[in-house]
């Protein structure tokens, strides 16, 4: 397990709440028919968009506020602003997210839907049916190839989160195939779209890529798929203000030198 004297305060009280809910677990395993999270980044690209993770996250430690629309009505907003997949918060303590939001959001919509929470331990893979699930790397440490293989007994795809060359050969090594380099550092908590830049070109042609954190305009979307991202995860710079409008900004973002303003928040 991950060295919390290593994390920022903020994440390791995360992590610790996260523990505690460990025993919250359903006494039966979960059994998931999956919506294709590969499938739904192609149809993206063929229809000339992005391949966009839209996150519904009502409030994190580094964000300020809480917003507190319809969470099923976010999730339409950023589907029809061209999202390929949808990322849910279901961490209660920290982001305002909760395994009903997810359930409802995927009931609402006919996109790949990613629970994102800090699952420690294989009971919590249990707590609510999914498309995708996110291990973080770092916070489980020498258990991610047996909860890689646990997800995948149920049926989920699951989004490895790594955010160094040493996490990434991790990753590999216990079979991760989507892959998420993360541009904050859990330490410190401070973003740098360098670390994907740094981590990418390590990454196996096979292996499903994600930028994740930190990509707030059309300028830092193409900087991103430049550096070799398959595809990006954003939530903060959606969730502030017009999530439709703001998701389509993104998945509509060019190659060319043009840089279109949007918003400033780095945070995802």
């Amino acid at each position: 397990m991950e060295d919390q004297t290593e994390l920022a305060p903020a994440v390791r009280s995360i992590l610790s709440a996260a523990r505690d809910r460990a025993a919250e677990g359903r006494s039966g395993a979960v059994s998931v028919d999956p919506r294709d999270l590969r499938a739904a980044f192609d149809r993206a690209a063929a229809d000339g968009r992005v391949p966009l993770i839209a996150e519904i996250k009502p409030t994190s430690p580094t964000t300020d506020g809480t917003r507190d629309d319809d969470p099923v009505t976010l999730a339409k907003g950023m589907v029809a602003g061209g999202a390929a997949a949808l990322s849910v918060l279901t961490e209660p303590a920290h982001f305002g997210g909760s395994i009903e939001t997810l359930e409802r959001v995927r009931e609402a919509v006919d996109v790949p839907v990613l629970r994102k929470d800090f699952v420690v331990d294989e009971s919590q893979l249990d707590a609510v049916e999914s498309d995708v699930i996110l291990l973080i790397a770092r916070f489980v440490g020498d258990d991610l190839a047996d909860l890689l293989a646990a997800a995948r007994d149920r049926g989920f795809q699951v989004l490895v989160e790594v955010h160094d060359r040493d996490e990434l050969e991790r990753a590999i090594d216990a079979g991760a195939t989507i892959v998420g380099v993360n541009n904050r550092d859990l330490a410190e908590l401070v973003v740098d779209l360098e670390t994907f830049e740094s981590v990418a070109p390590h990454v196996p042609d096979d292996v499903t890529l994600i930028a994740e954190s930190g990509i707030g305009s059309p300028a830092d979307v193409r900087r991103m798929r430049a550096a070799g991202a398959d595809a990006l995860l954003v939530g903060s710079a959606i969730m502030d203000g017009d999530v439709a409008a703001n998701t389509r900004a993104l998945t509509r973002a060019t190659t060319d030198e043009r840089d279109t303003p949007d918003t400033t928040e780095t945070s995802t």
